[in-house]
């Protein structure tokens, strides 16, 4: 029998007489890995925040963006450059589309075109002033003022004129120039000479100096106890911690892991695999990663170690490419048995953007959360996309096992299906399936939507949640922003539709030809007639101009997203149970309890399998409210870019 367990964050196997087994609740877990400089808001910051629901998240997302817009609303002008996303898109500008609306008017002179000197009198051209007086007389209505201002033309284009203005220019910039100081004794150019030579002595003997007072990173090689040892000196601040793990290997300690963004990682001088001897004088081999913890804690300045190097053949180092993801799944470091180093680990979210700054561990990579970069100083560590997947697939694996015994099915179904599910969990045969069962990152990317191709507005959710009054708000309140999609369908036309307006009325066969070639976004069948929304009748609307707003089933998102129309997707969720029976009394509707709970069920349900795909979630509980929200979203699209699919861009 071959089981497999994750020893150190690592996939290993074991023929059954040793190693893990797949049902240990708690695995015990050797040379696991401690952050021996970790800061100490570190482990706090990624505490879990406990809920009882999944939708106590989204409320929480909607109080923080409410009390954000109100402190917007206080500030008496909006600058568009500030915006993060903004600076973000800036750095990469081959990345998205870019809208010329937004661009930094800054003119030659600085922002806004104004010039260097801003205190100084503008000197006018001569070019300039005829075009003035001209300007001036064709805005005139009396003829005595237009013969007037002909008189000064006349004047302004004579020889004798035009060079008394020209000398006139030449003095008033003369006259503008700084004024020379004035020496105010008889030997202030000796006095500057000698000022001069006596700075001159005083930087070169700073420069002459043996010792400087920063000392710089250094390494060298030399013997130490009959064996062949690396002295590193490097200097460590009070705020930048040291950035690496170390781990026991019998009596050794050895350095495990480089941390991106600590002072080991910038040195260059500390490596994977190094053994420590000691560090400032004090003996490091023999003693546990906890005791390393607490001596590394107190040192600070500059900081001497004597390793025994690496005896693996690293590839010399390559400058990696910071790769964006999308989160699909929650992660709590302080639930993972399998985290080599929890104190480093990231807690993150679903729908959270993580920066992947480092994949040279393919289990453990490392990275930063959207937002966090200015208060993270270490890199976190976070599950690697194929060992996610393994580890998920083994979850799955062994809870399929575990149900035929509990529902009583036969034998030969669990042996059926188990194989079944392991050839479906194959990660390396079989990663299309797994990309649709196993959800963990997608990769984005910043997409600013250009003035002229609005992205579709999607609206979800569960029913009686009010997505439909929404939209037909916006349609009503904004008819020449706001449009939506001329559907088909296979019905008769009635007297008063127009083909076209209305709906496209088709034949049931030539539907069925645009449904078998995936043209449709959603379609069903209503009293023996069939209906359906196509994507050429979205990108219809979006040529001309207007933002089309859809409401969808859930079902419908992965074949709107898989299309080129890049859609906005928002997620309408129901209240408090209280509250939503409050909301549709006021529509004359009187639910039972058990309505109720189905809703609230509901929205569950397409929260934790759809969740994934939304952009935004808004909470409705107040339709006005609701509805402003929804229009701040709209309008954000316009003002900042957006994270999206990477392959929407390819």
């Amino acid at each position: 029998m071959i089981t497999t367990s994750y020893m150190n964050g690592h996939m290993t196997e074991s023929d059954g007489r040793g190693g893990v087994e797949a049902n240990q609740e708690e695995p015990q877990l050797w040379h696991r890995e401690m952050a021996v400089d970790c800061p100490g808001d570190l482990g706090a910051r990624t505490l879990p925040v406990r809920r009882s629901a999944q939708l106590e998240r989204i409320r929480q997302h909607q109080e923080d963006r409410r009390r954000k817009e109100e402190e917007g609303r206080n500030r008496q002008e909006l600058d568009l450059t500030a915006s993060i996303r903004l600076k973000k898109l800036s750095q990469n500008p081959k990345v998205g589309i870019d809208n010329p609306t937004f661009d930094p008017i800054d003119g030659p002179g600085g922002p806004l075109g104004l010039p260097p000197n801003l205190g100084a009198p503008t000197l006018l051209e001569l070019e300039e002033l005829l075009m003035s007086l001209k300007q001036v007389q064709h805005c005139l209505s009396d003829g005595q003022s237009q013969e007037d201002v002909e008189l000064v033309l006349q004047l302004v284009q004579k020889t004798d004129f035009q060079k008394a203005f020209n000398i006139h220019n030449a003095v008033a910039q003369h006259m503008n120039r700084p004024s020379p100081p004035f020496p105010h004794t008889d030997r202030a150019q000796g006095l500057a000479h000698e000022a001069v030579l006596l700075a001159h002595d005083c930087v070169a003997e700073q420069e002459m100096q043996l010792e400087p007072l920063t000392p710089d990173p250094c390494e060298a090689l030399t013997q130490w106890g009959g064996e062949t040892v690396k002295i590193v000196r490097m200097e460590k601040a009070m705020d930048i911690p040291l950035g690496a793990t170390v781990r026991n290997d019998m009596d050794s300690v050895v350095i495990s892991r480089i941390v991106k963004g600590g002072a080991a990682e910038r040195s260059g001088l500390l490596h994977e695999g190094d053994e420590v001897l000691e560090i400032n004088g004090v003996e490091i081999r023999g003693k546990d990663v906890n005791e390393v913890f607490d001596i590394l804690a107190e040192m600070h300045g500059t900081l001497t170690f004597i390793l025994i190097p690496s005896s693996q053949n690293k590839p010399p180092p390559i400058k990696e490419t910071v790769v964006h993801v999308k989160a699909h799944f929650d992660y709590d470091p302080s639930d993972d048995p399998y985290v080599p180093c929890r104190e480093l680990g990231l807690c993150f979210q679903k729908g959270d953007i993580l920066h992947i700054i480092s994949q040279d561990d393919p289990n453990w990579w490392q990275a930063y959360r959207d937002g966090d970069e200015d208060n993270q100083p270490l890199a976190g560590l976070v599950p690697g996309k194929s060992f996610q997947q393994q580890r998920e697939a083994m979850k799955q694996t062994i809870e399929e096992d575990k149900e035929p015994e509990k529902s009583g099915k036969l034998w030969c179904a669990k042996k059926n299906k188990k194989k079944r599910k392991k050839l479906l969990y194959n990660v390396k045969q079989n990663d299309d399936n797994d990309s649709e069962e196993i959800l963990t990152y997608e990769e984005m990317a910043l997409y600013h939507q250009p003035a002229n191709r609005k992205r579709p507005i999607a609206l979800i959710g569960p029913p009686n949640c009010g997505q439909n009054d929404l939209r037909q708000r916006l349609l009503s309140s904004q008819p020449d922003r706001f449009g939506g999609a001329v559907p088909h369908t296979t019905r008769n036309r009635r007297d008063v539709e127009v083909s076209g307006r209305d709906y496209h009325f088709v034949s049931r066969q030539a539907f069925d030809m645009d449904a078998t070639a995936g043209k449709f976004i959603e379609s069903g069948e209503f009293e023996k007639n069939l209906y359906g929304t196509s994507t050429d009748s979205v990108r219809q609307l979006i040529n001309m101009g207007k933002i089309c707003l859809l409401c969808l089933h859930t079902q419908s998102l992965k074949t709107l997203r898989s299309s080129d129309l890049k859609p906005y997707i928002i997620f309408i969720a129901p209240p408090s149970q209280e509250r939503l029976r409050a909301l549709l009394t006021k529509e004359s509707k009187n639910p039972k309890p058990e309505e109720l709970r189905d809703i609230i069920e509901k929205a569950r349900e397409m929260e934790q399998n759809f969740g994934h795909l939304f952009d935004a979630a808004i909470v409705n509980t107040d339709q006005d409210k609701a509805y402003q929200e929804l229009l701040r979203l709209i309008n954000k699209l316009d003002t900042e870019p957006q994270w999206v699919p990477s392959s929407w861009l390819r």
